[in-house]
């Protein structure tokens, strides 16, 4: 299994790379040392799995794993951190990474990326402990944006405008025109009282 690291610690993606590879199971291609290099190395040697911490300098991981999905949204993208994090949590369920488990849970590390090169969701038993709660502001949110008439296929729109998707790109997910996305977000913004679409994704992260 072909992978690259990054994180801000050379000492921890040193460490890393020995136990991993002493496997016998993973290849360590490259290290990054933060996001903007996480890029770099990802589109060099396109790598089964990029196993990112989150807080580093220059760029975060959340930061480099957008616009890395942006590009390729088969990419798959583990997170290994030390923060438990809420705020971090949600981002990366709501940007498309493969997992997010804590550097202190290192056991589960291997068992992780065989999970993820398979096409599995992975997270640490800390998050998954966590997750009923997050749903449950989700559906809170989404409670919020029924109750001012907005319906099922909007919010759809509404999630996609928040991922920073263009009408033309939400057109081909939803196998709509382009025309009737401009009219679905019109209607969307006069029943929520908004004059753009900056406002109305910022409104759907602040809800979540």
């Amino acid at each position: 299994m072909n992978i690259i690291i990054v994180d801000d610690d050379p000492f921890v993606s040193l460490s890393l790379k020995t136990i991993l590879e002493a496997s016998g199971e993973i290849n360590v291609l490259e290290i990054g040392n933060n996001g903007i290099e996480a890029i770099s190395l990802y589109k060099k040697f396109q790598p089964e799995i990029l196993l990112m911490d989150i807080r580093m300098d220059k760029m975060t991981g959340l930061e480099a794993a957008e616009a890395i999905l942006k590009e390729d949204p088969n990419a798959k993208i583990l997170f290994l951190t030390t923060f438990l994090d809420d705020e971090y949590i949600v981002q990366s369920l709501l940007l498309g990474a493969k997992g997010y488990i804590l550097k202190q849970d290192f056991e589960s590390l291997l068992p992780s990326l065989k999970a993820v090169v398979k096409g599995q969701n992975v997270f640490g038993n800390e998050i998954i402990t966590r997750l009923p709660d997050f749903l449950s502001q989700a559906n809170h949110s989404h409670h919020n944006y029924f109750s001012k008439g907005i319906t099922e296929k909007e919010l759809e729109i509404i999630k996609l405008v928040a991922e920073g998707y263009s009408n033309r790109e939400i057109a081909s997910q939803l196998f709509l025109s382009e025309g009737t996305v401009r009219n679905y977000l019109s209607s969307i913004l006069e029943k929520l009282g908004f004059r753009d679409r900056t406002q109305l994704a910022i409104s759907y992260y602040k809800n979540l």
